[in-house]
């Protein structure tokens, strides 16, 4: 057992977005930065993951300009640490290596010391890319390896056993995840990272894999794992004992629950130990004291109420209560006789008595992650569907086997998830299972992802993708996102450096109303400051009218991300109207009666209380009364929405031909797009909608003739 051990403090970017969605903001980061700078960790995790996405979206902020400043205050003290999806970077479609190389040079160049590269399937040629540049421009690769479990099979019926059938022999063994590290060790892994984004991993498990992977790689070993399912605190133990090189910790009021555990408990079993962090504590109490107010400040803006927090501990000055001394002297003595289950009971008895979050029984029991399970429960909800639930978690096991056994992360524990849904809700229309396919699901199947860790049965791809051989995804036909003038903004145009051009690449969809704000901010500013000066008008604002009519109001408390409908709009019964986010969730809030928009009731990026009026419905203003012209009747065969979504595109037009299985139109449901498709060949006779559309469950499409 090593007598030093690095920490690598996790507060920052997978601390805040593991239990308060990502929204802290620059003010809230810069007040910790002072104590930061004292307590000299190993390193701190503050950028990559949600972290680029969200302060765009959420909050209206820079992403670099928060890697900047974070470099500024802590200077070479601690190594700052980002997190990337090797290849995919943060989306899911595979980048050129031109955009990943100067991601890495802009990344490292703004403050950036190690990456952290993973990829979903641990196919190491999706990384390769990501390890030379980061090498390339002076960095540390640290080359996670994604732990997963095999499934928990159904049981074999009697007669299936008579039939000779059989369950899949283990995939994700000890050796499997050992093979993997040697191969990004080869490539030039400055570290290996054993990535349990799940929690899952169980004290005696990781305790074998830290010794195997330090036996075989001859590199430094860090351990990073959640504490949802409850093993989290026992297993970071474990890993201690085991010898490994750093470990991942959140600050005392970040630690626990959905996070990683607590620094402070770690301290307190090296203490015993005699294993020092080379941490200074009484900075870290320091930090503590601001992330305590921020916490408070975290829970009421994203969700709506300060929830329970632990009891307040600093073990610089603090007293060991008797009860945590007792469990911490077990911890110890079943560490060093490799006696797990006891090591497990006193871990789990030591954050109970702090008051830290129950282990998550049901996590712990489908063996998927959390927030996987917490998404797979907001989509049904939307699509009013929670009856199927036992069903989709059902099938997760054959839906994750048919699809090459991915290991369940970001992102392709959204796609399973998603497709389970999916075949859930065509099981229960009485249709076939795949026949409403989201086209992640599809490019996974596919293989554009990457080699899965078993290889998808040909007819079963022939299926879902009408081909039969595994096919890559071609970066030859990557088209780089437009970059055009903005009239508002006085003609400048969108992106106007590379690395806002990185953005527009990596987030299209967040940072062009980010950056096109940004531009006519400054823009406004500018003519503001070089007009004559001029009286300014009073403008009275609109006063809200009275409702008289039907409402639609939040089902629980949130931020509205934006309206799907403007006053005016006639609304059908099922139909998006807005989208809330909540619970780090984005919830599609639908109308549960027809009407017209008469009021809206708030703003876009306001944050509203359980039962808060969003939207009045009322009937049909005078200008929408007008006799309507009688369309003609058509007949045919009717292609309807499978599910409630907004039509992305429409592959045909009236009058084209189709044949049974053609593709006709793309539905964005549950943030996955799902392919439409023909049940009959025949000629295309009426579209029913149009592109940006939101359908409910079996609204028309297409008729086909």
């Amino acid at each position: 057992m090593a007598k030093s051990l690095k920490i690598r403090d996790l507060s920052l970017r997978d601390g805040q977005q593991s239990s308060f969605a990502t929204r802290m903001t620059q003010a809230q980061v810069e007040r910790c930065l002072p104590y930061y700078k004292d307590a000299h960790f190993y390193a701190m995790e503050v950028w990559g993951g949600a972290v680029p996405d969200s302060v765009m979206r959420y909050l209206g902020e820079n992403p670099w300009y928060r890697l900047e400043s974070i470099k500024k205050e802590i200077g070479d003290i601690s190594k700052l640490t980002a997190l990337s999806r090797g290849r995919n970077l943060f989306g899911y479609a595979p980048y050129t290596d031109e955009i990943i190389e100067g991601f890495c040079r802009n990344s490292i160049e703004s403050g950036l010391g190690i990456m952290r590269i993973f990829d979903c399937l641990n196919d190491v040629e999706n990384v390769k890319s990501t390890i030379k540049y980061v090498k390339k421009y002076g960095g540390i690769a640290d080359c996670a390896v994604c732990y997963t479990v095999d499934p928990k099979y159904p049981k074999l019926s009697f007669w299936q056993k008579l039939m000779g059938k059989k369950n899949p022999a283990p995939v994700f063994t000890d050796e499997y995840f050992v093979e993997k590290a040697k191969v990004l060790a080869g490539l030039g892994a400055d570290m290996i990272t054993i990535k349990d984004m799940s929690g899952l991993i169980p004290p005696q498990r990781v305790y074998a894999l830290v010794k195997k992977l330090k036996a075989a790689t001859g590199i430094a070993v860090d351990f990073h794992t959640h504490c949802t399912p409850g093993y989290g605190l026992a297993s970071v133990y474990a890993a201690i004992a085991a010898g490994v090189d750093v470990v991942d910790t959140n600050c005392w009021w970040f630690g626990g629950g959905t996070g990683a555990p607590a620094l402070e408990l770690v301290y307190l079993f090296c203490q015993k130990l005699g294993i020092d962090l080379g941490v200074n504590m009484e900075a870290v109490a320091k930090i503590n004291e601001q992330l305590k107010d921020i916490r408070s400040e975290l829970n009421i803006s994203v969700f709506g109420k300060d929830k329970p927090a632990p009891k307040p501990f600093n073990p610089v000055v603090d007293a060991t209560p008797a009860e945590v001394e007792e469990q911490l002297n077990r911890a110890v003595a079943a560490a060093e006789k490799e006696d797990f289950a006891t090591l497990l009971d006193a871990a789990q008895k030591i954050e109970a008595y702090f008051g830290f979050p129950a282990p998550n029984k049901l996590v712990q029991e489908a063996e998927i992650p959390g927030g996987m399970y917490s998404n797979m429960v907001a989509q049904l909800q939307a699509l009013k569907a929670e009856d199927i639930l036992p069903k989709a978690m059902e099938l997760i096991p054959e839906v994750r086997l048919s699809a090459g056994l991915p290991p369940l992360v970001t992102p392709t524990s959204q796609i399973v998830g998603a497709q389970a849904v999916n075949c859930a809700l065509d099981l229960k229309a009485g249709r076939p299972m795949y026949t409403t396919k989201n086209n992640q699901f599809v490019s996974l199947v596919k293989g554009e992802y990457g080699t899965t860790p078993v290889p998808v049965d040909a007819e079963f791809r022939f299926k879902i993708c009408g081909v039969r051989e595994e096919s890559n995804y071609d970066i030859s036909k990557y088209q780089s996102q437009p970059n055009p003038e903005l009239p508002e903004a006085g003609g400048v145009k969108l992106a106007e450096n590379e690395k806002e051009m990185l953005l527009l690449e990596l987030f299209p969809l967040v940072a062009k109303p980010y950056l096109t704000g940004v531009k006519t901010k400054a823009y406004q500013a500018k003519a503001a400051a070089e007009a004559p000066a001029k009286e300014a008008e009073a403008v009275a604002e609109p006063k809200a009218q009275p409702i008289t009519g039907h409402t639609i109001v939040a089902p629980l408390p949130g931020k509205v991300i934006e309206f799907k409908v403007k006053v005016g709009d006639a609304v059908a019964v099922g139909q998006e109207v807005a989208v809330l986010e909540a619970m780090k969730m984005e919830n599609s809030i639908t109308s549960d009666a027809a009407g017209y928009v008469k009021q809206i009731l708030v703003v876009a990026g306001e944050n509203v209380a359980t039962d808060t009026v969003l939207i009045e419905l009322g009937e049909a203003p005078v200008a929408a009364k007008a006799e309507p012209v009688a369309a003609k009747a058509v007949s045919g065969n009717k292609i309807v929405a499978p599910l409630p979504g907004r039509v992305i595109s429409l592959k045909v037009k009236v009058g084209d031909t189709v044949k049974a299985g053609d593709e006709v139109a793309v539905l964005e449901a549950m943030k996955m797009e799902n392919s439409i498709t023909s049940d009959y060949d025949g000629t295309v006779q009426q579209v029913a909608v149009a592109e940006g559309d939101n359908v409910a469950t079996d609204a028309v499409l297409l008729i086909v003739g």
